[in-house]
């Protein structure tokens, strides 16, 4: 229920700046390991079921897979997905630390 409301508030601030949820964008999805290679396992499963694009990041001391998805941002599928990224981050044992996008609008 938290990251439903943490993506809803998301989708609210972009509204305000006037954001078309319908334009298709890339979404990147962050998922914070407790290790190199627990990261490295991840992004693996992402890539290899292509969910989307992962790649493995060092950041100072951690490791964060981040996942790449081409997609509109309407409500219901930001949601399907963020959702999707929680239960994987839940079935490795890391941490969903939510989405990010660049706001789009319609010339």
């Amino acid at each position: 229920m938290k990251t439903a409301l943490a993506d809803v508030d998301h989708l609210r601030a972009m509204d305000a700046k006037g954001d078309d949820f319908s334009l298709s964008r890339d979404v990147e999805f962050c998922l914070l390991a407790p290790s190199a290679e627990k990261a490295a396992t991840v992004a693996g499963f992402i890539n290899d079921y292509q969910y989307g694009r992962a790649s493995v990041q060092h950041v100072e001391a951690q490791c964060r897979v981040l996942v790449l998805v081409h997609m509109p941002v309407l409500q219901h599928n930001i949601l399907a997905v963020s959702g999707f990224m929680t239960c994987i981050a839940a079935l490795f044992g890391l941490t969903y630390d939510g989405w990010g996008c660049v706001v789009q609008q319609r010339n």
